[in-house]
């Protein structure tokens, strides 16, 4: 049975004493049944994280790793390091890894598969830009990100395989995609997935949603039914909100009355950054009837 999941990537933010202060905070509340909560501070920080989450249900993941064992690559960090600190889960195919950084879905290939061969989940990320939706390309580029990375799999590893569908055009802009797109696109993957290897494998994937979320659309997102393929049962947002940016302490008091009554997990958390004035980091995990809805970063 498939686990509401609510993850959180805190990207190049928060030291390691805000790093403790957070996780005590996301530790000091009661979670529902069947839901896991994921956190993925910055390298130098996941000690400190692990040391925090500690005998919590909260679950420290690494934001990337290298694919080779070890060796001359300065500046990267291998699977083994990651697991000999008690890091079981790693975020791999994030947009900005790829955007930045180059990695190909071949380097991709190779990452999981290192991380497979040590016994660790993968949030695997993918999505397409903006241009490719607007081309009516996103069905083949999704596609594609999916059979080149992970379909020389086994079916057995995909039990270690968490989805995580990403509009590129979506993080970080405000913009978000609509409850019909995400149904649409979730619909396409189970099935994509389906014809690879089964209709119930592709039942058994947890597959998650990222990009921009507000007071305004929020309910739209979360009241989607399910498709044949339960297609938006599971959901994965950024919520990181910079002053003047598209999440405000008003909304987030909206977002907190209008689902009160709806098990809201509502975490926030404020401290300065160089540079910027503050941010604000929310995490929602609710239950709508028999759709369970988590969206985080």
């Amino acid at each position: 049975m498939r686990k509401n999941i609510v993850a959180g990537n805190w990207k190049m933010n928060l030291n390691a004493e805000q790093t403790k202060a957070l996780i005590a905070e996301l530790t000091s509340v009661q979670l529902p049944e069947n839901t896991r909560v994921l956190v993925a501070p910055p390298f130098v920080n996941l000690s400190a994280a692990l040391e925090a989450a500690h005998h919590s249900s909260v679950e420290v993941m690494a934001q990337n790793m290298h694919q080779a064992e070890s060796g001359a690559y300065t500046g990267e960090v291998a699977a083994s390091m990651l697991t000999h600190l008690g890091v079981k889960t790693v975020v791999l195919g994030h947009s900005e890894r790829r955007s930045y950084f180059g990695e190909t879905d071949a380097l991709l290939a190779q990452k999981v598969q290192t991380a497979l061969n040590h016994q660790m989940e993968v949030v695997f990320c993918f999505g397409e830009e903006l241009a490719q939706r607007e081309s009516n390309t996103h069905f083949e580029v999704v596609a594609s990100q999916l059979k080149n990375a992970l379909f020389a799999l086994p079916a057995s590893a995909w039990s270690s395989i968490v989805l995580a569908y990403e509009p590129v055009w979506a993080i970080g802009t405000g913009l978000t995609a609509s409850s019909a797109q995400a149904q649409e696109m979730h619909a396409f993957i189970r099935q994509t997935i389906a014809e690879a290897y089964s209709a119930s494998l592709a039942q058994e994937v947890s597959i998650l949603y990222g990009g921009s979320v507000k007071a305004n659309n929020a309910a739209e997102l979360f009241g989607q039914p399910l498709s044949l393929y339960g297609a938006v049962a599971y959901f994965i947002v950024a919520l990181i909100a910079f002053s003047g940016s598209s999440v405000n302490p008003e909304e987030s008091k909206e977002l907190e009355s209008k689902y009160k009554n709806l098990r809201v997990l509502f975490f926030l958390s404020t401290c300065g950054l160089a540079g910027v004035s503050s941010y604000l980091l929310y995490v929602l995990a609710i239950k709508l009837g028999g759709v369970e809805c988590v969206y985080c970063l």
